[in-house]
């Protein structure tokens, strides 16, 4: 069979960049084991060559997958002697989505706006250095002209703000996002800890 120039520049485009990751889906699977993984690879990119058409194929990564899941399962059922691991095994050859799922679009959003609660809780000129690097895209200095601070005070701030950030990521974002928290307010302040307490003021 000769494959049309258009076939196999669409295959070049839209399904050899999921193969890496087929293989691997292949190799996780005892289900696959009834034959090699490059037979798999081969004989699904045989059969999408040999499509008449493709133009209907909205999502080329899940349809390559599909009809390697198709290719195993013919494979198992050719064979004269199928174990029953063999057939739980089948049932382990779902397709991964390329979406995610709601579930986890749901846990995504939730730890998006616990991120967010915190970068709002950090002190103000933290959290105006933080959102204008990190959120805005600017540089230190588009930053420091945006403030009128110098450099060395962005890059002060940004440092403070990722260490404020970071502790409350890794406590749970359960306390306050202070460069003083966790001091026992009857203790004296140093004044090392007094210029901390105004790093991010």
């Amino acid at each position: 069979m000769t494959m049309s120039r258009e076939r196999a520049a669409w295959l070049g485009s839209y399904i050899f960049p999921h193969e890496a990751s087929l293989r691997q889906w292949l190799a996780r699977r005892p289900s696959a084991a009834s034959m090699e993984v490059e037979d798999v690879v081969q004989e699904s990119y045989a059969i999408l060559a040999g499509l008449e058409r493709v133009d209907h194929i909205q999502r080329p990564r899940n349809y390559f997958f599909e009809v390697a899941k198709s290719v195993v399962l013919q494979s198992l059922r050719r064979s004269r002697v199928v174990t029953i691991d063999a057939h739980s095994g089948a049932d382990m050859l779902e397709v991964p989505e390329d979406a995610p799922s709601p579930e986890r679009v749901a846990a995504d959003r939730q730890e998006l706006a616990h991120v967010a609660s915190l970068i709002a809780a950090l002190p103000e000129r933290c959290r105006e250095v933080f959102s204008l690097r990190k959120l805005d895209g600017l540089s230190q200095r588009e930053t420091a002209a945006k403030l009128g601070i110098a450099e060395s005070t962005v890059e002060k701030h940004m440092v403070k703000a990722l260490a404020l950030l970071t502790n409350a990521i890794g406590r749970g974002g359960n306390k306050r996002l202070t460069s003083s928290m966790g001091r026992d307010p009857s203790k004296q302040t140093t004044p090392d800890e007094a210029e901390q307490r105004t790093d991010c003021a």
